[in-house]
């Protein structure tokens, strides 16, 4: 049964790869996501902007992702905020449009391939490099044209002890979102240095 599984997705993998002109990337494909403040949500509430960046060496790298949001209120002491992938890549009424979390394999949150955690702004950013993800960007499983929603509040991890929690971890309104679409490695390359060089600070 896994061989026939591992056959089915590799022949998935070998029709969904998002082939580049020139195919100039060396099988790494990057893709980023523009955030915009829902038009769902009231003007005293934070007004995120920034992008989410996405990195995979086809076919079977692990899926890498650049956080470099602002618009954060100043003061750090706040608690996190959630970010997820949900499973539509539709804004037509603002965040609201977005579905639920994306949930490919029917499990409970936080084993969603998009549940990314919580994110602790510092004076009204979120700089953060993650690797190892669990999300792709290729085959029938792909995040490419699915969105990437801020919430207002903090991810209980699955542990609050209601549906909701096993569903999208108690997190709140959605303060911001944006669609996932391909990009070329340069907006990737400037972000990252950015983000790595915060850290030898």
């Amino acid at each position: 049964f896994h061989d026939i599984q591992k056959k089915v997705n590799d022949l998935w993998q070998n029709l969904f790869y998002p082939v580049m002109p020139g195919n100039e990337t060396d099988g790494m494909i990057y893709a980023t996501c523009e955030m915009k403040p829902s038009s769902k949500i009231d003007a005293d509430k934070p007004q995120v902007t920034g992008q989410v960046l996405f990195r995979q060496c086809y076919s079977y790298g692990r899926l890498e992702a650049i956080f470099y949001l602002d618009g954060f209120p100043l003061n750090n002491n706040q608690s996190g905020r959630a970010i997820h992938i949900h499973e539509l890549g539709d804004l037509s009424n603002g965040c609201d449009s977005t579905g639920g979390h994306y949930n490919p394999f029917s499990v409970n949150h936080p084993r969603h391939p998009g549940d990314f955690g919580n994110f602790f702004p510092k004076e009204g950013k979120i700089r953060k490099y993650k690797t190892n993800l669990f999300a792709t960007m290729f085959g029938p499983y792909s995040i490419m044209g699915r969105s990437v929603v801020i919430h207002e509040q903090e991810d209980d991890m699955g542990k609050g002890n209601n549906k909701a929690s096993l569903e999208n971890g108690n997190a709140g309104k959605r303060l911001a979102c944006c669609v996932i679409g391909i990009c070329n490695k340069n907006l990737w390359e400037e972000k990252l240095s950015e983000v790595t060089d915060k850290k030898k600070r």
